[in-house]
């Protein structure tokens, strides 16, 4: 006997709430009602899903490999229903998007207008997090598309073009490099460089932007040690305190986040100075027309970072 989605769903329910009573609430049935969904489940796959000793929820080897495929039919599962309901009406109905810090509050206030105006029956779900979060909820089929940054992994991923941003050095004013037209990765070798905490690709895009990605290439900087930060805007305030100097998004650089005078933005002298941003689904998700119908939309609300930002 096959499982059913609803059984699949009481799986994945229990693996998020890690509790037959929280699930059973998250699911709107009884507990005993989930209880006896998931052990229809392992009797009709005759294996042990979940371990209940000790009062935990844990899920077996086996269950885990189980979840992991359920969470794909599921997502498929919806994304047949999503396809029916908006076979006629792109961009209508609920659609999940998630986007990453570095990108949300510059490209999305323009273009969620923009999104209103064209697709007024589109409800749009936002949710800010990480890239490497954003893809694992895009991949289970939590999210319908997300909008990040390359380069990145997008293995069993599509994705669309939006624009490209660049990448630029952030001094303090009274900083002798600010003095300067525009600044080489070699200058800022032998500075306290600031960077984003581990975990947001800008960071990373920083580093590669520099010719850094390669080990060893940065162990004459302070990039590896020192101060990091947790958003874009303790890392403009860190740079305006005089604690070091960093790289920033232009489209945060030409924002209102560095309207500090103490702050002096130059252009990176280097040809990996940038950043693509794009619009990134599952592969063979029938929200793809939309999810480039997105991109398409996105693609005005940046048109400062296709151009070099000057110095100031």
């Amino acid at each position: 006997m096959l499982p059913t989605l609803r059984q699949l769903q009481y799986l994945k329910l229990l693996n998020e709430h890690k509790s037959f009573v929280a699930a059973a609430e998250a699911a709107f049935v009884s507990q005993p009602a989930l209880s006896s969904g998931i052990a229809e489940l392992e009797k009709g796959l005759g294996v042990r899903l979940i371990d209940r000793a000790r009062g935990q929820v844990i899920l077996t080897a086996i269950g885990e490999e189980t979840l992991k495929r359920a969470e794909d039919i599921l997502a498929r599962a919806e994304d047949l229903v999503e396809a029916a309901q908006g076979a006629t009406r792109p961009l209508s109905g609920r659609f999940r998007l998630g986007v990453i810090p570095t990108i949300a509050p510059f490209l999305l206030p323009d273009a969620l207008l923009r999104l209103r105006e064209s697709f007024p029956q589109l409800r749009l779900f936002l949710r800010e997090d990480q890239t490497a979060r954003l893809i694992s909820s895009l991949k289970s089929g939590a999210l319908d598309a997300a909008v990040i940054a390359l380069p990145y992994d997008l293995t069993g991923l599509d994705h669309a073009f939006v624009c490209k941003d660049e990448i630029v050095a952030a001094t303090p004013a009274d900083h002798p490099l600010a003095r300067q037209s525009e600044i080489t990765p070699e200058a800022l070798k032998a500075e306290e460089l600031i960077l984003l905490e581990d975990g947001h690709c800008l960071r990373d895009h920083a580093l590669a932007a520099c010719q850094w990605n390669a080990p060893g290439t940065i162990e004459n900087s302070h990039a590896s040690g020192g101060f990091a930060a947790t958003s874009l805007n303790t890392l403009v305030q860190m740079i305006g305190s005089g604690l070091g100097v960093s790289l920033l998004p232009a489209m945060a650089a030409q924002s209102s986040l560095v309207h500090d005078s103490r702050v002096s933005i130059r252009p990176l002298k280097s040809p990996d100075a940038f950043r693509d941003i794009v619009v990134i689904w599952r592969t063979g998700s029938s929200r793809a027309p939309e999810a480039h119908l997105l991109a398409e939309t996105l693609r005005p609300a940046g048109p400062q970072a296709l151009h070099p930002i000057a110095p100031r």
